[in-house]
């Protein structure tokens, strides 16, 4: 699907398909491009290239809008990428059936022990985890204390009008009909990142549910990626599902506040996500679970989205325009990352992403 403008609306409909753009880099000391959208550019690459990737849906619309605004200046070089999910993706990345991979969840030791020709973990953006909700007479906005969370998807709270809602919702008019809870069915970073959560507030969903990209959900219906939730919350009167924050915005959703584990109820915004992502240091090797963070300020589910990168490649004109590609996200791509609902990346990540690029070789 090819974008006719700097603007962006995900489609839903399309949104597994490839998502193919003619791409450029252009010289430079860090690959990176020299000119803005648009613009002039001297291209690194002189070949045409072509790269794919595959991996996470979360941050899917945001590369969207980056490789077409990297297109309008940069031609040559062709990028495709498939929104599969982040389990999918990485079985790919593993596989060696792409260039690049993408995941909301990071990789596993294990897991990056089969690759061979080793694994850079690239933080490219961040963002919130949201709860959306479809409930069309509700006036006042919604807040769901940690206990009710977890209890609606453990399916012990059925009905909008439960008390472990209503407590927290005092002057809320919440109807009696029952909550449709939707799932990712689909091997998701998303999930994993959410379940991580829900394992951190519950006990009991820990030991009866667990974490994981795929996990067997006590209640719920099924749907494919955040596009596929989004379009279940959407159409369906008294769902709620759990999608990327970009998703719910971009598509109109309400969403809930969330308690903390400070027992402050947080919105999901620019400020509460970068109060996360401060409470967490990203490691030399940027792999970092931000589970239940401390802070009155943030919000409690924030996730840094990584592209999977190999540490070396055999085609040189690949590396030029993947470093090129990438430095593109980690410079201009961040600007327009709030828009979307992503989280611009704090300037020390963007600086040990860069360091990491560097090292990516011919082999």
């Amino acid at each position: 699907m090819f974008l006719r403008s700097r603007a962006i609306r995900w489609t839903i409909a399309t949104s597994a398909a490839a998502l193919t753009f003619g791409l450029v880099s252009c010289q430079g000391q860090s690959d990176a491009p020299t000119a803005s959208p648009g613009g002039a550019a001297s291209p690194v690459v002189t070949e045409k290239v072509t790269l794919s990737g595959a991996g996470a849906s979360f941050p899917a619309p945001l590369y969207q809008r980056w490789f077409s605004d990297f297109n309008q200046a940069n031609p040559s070089v062709t990028v495709s990428y498939q929104s599969v999910g982040s389990g999918a993706g990485v079985k790919q990345f593993t596989a060696g059936t792409v260039d690049f991979g993408a995941s909301d969840v990071a990789m596993t030791d294990e897991e990056i022990k089969q690759v061979q020709r080793g694994v850079l973990m690239l933080p490219m953006t961040a963002g919130s985890i949201v709860l959306a909700y479809n409930l069309p007479d509700l006036k006042t906005p919604l807040k769901l204390s940690r206990a009710a969370v977890a209890d609606i998807f453990l399916g012990k709270v059925k009905n909008w009008n439960d008390p472990a809602i209503a407590k927290a919702n005092p002057d809320a008019k919440l109807p009696s009909s029952p909550i449709g809870i939707v799932y990712r069915s689909d091997g998701s970073g998303t999930t994993g990142v959410f379940t991580k959560f829900l394992s951190a507030i519950s006990s009991e969903w820990k030991s009866k549910v667990g974490d994981g990209k795929t996990v067997k959900w006590p209640t719920g219906t099924g749907a494919k990626g955040n596009e596929g939730i989004t379009a279940q919350v959407q159409q369906n009167a008294g769902s709620m599902g759990y999608i990327e924050y970009g998703y719910a915005k971009q598509n109109g959703l309400t969403f809930a506040a969330l308690e903390n584990k400070a027992g402050s109820y947080v919105e999901p915004t620019d400020a509460s996500a970068q109060a996360t992502l401060a409470a967490a240091k990203l490691p030399e090797n940027m792999r970092v679970f931000i589970t239940d963070p401390d802070g009155k300020d943030t919000y409690p589910i924030v996730t840094y989205s990584w592209i999977l990168a190999y540490k070396t490649y055999p085609d040189a004109n690949k590396v030029k325009a993947l470093k090129a590609i990438v430095n593109y996200g980690l410079t201009e791509g961040q600007k327009v990352s709030p828009e979307l609902g992503y989280v611009a990346l704090p300037e020390n990540v963007v600086t040990q992403v860069k360091a990491a690029v560097d090292t990516i070789a011919v082999k």
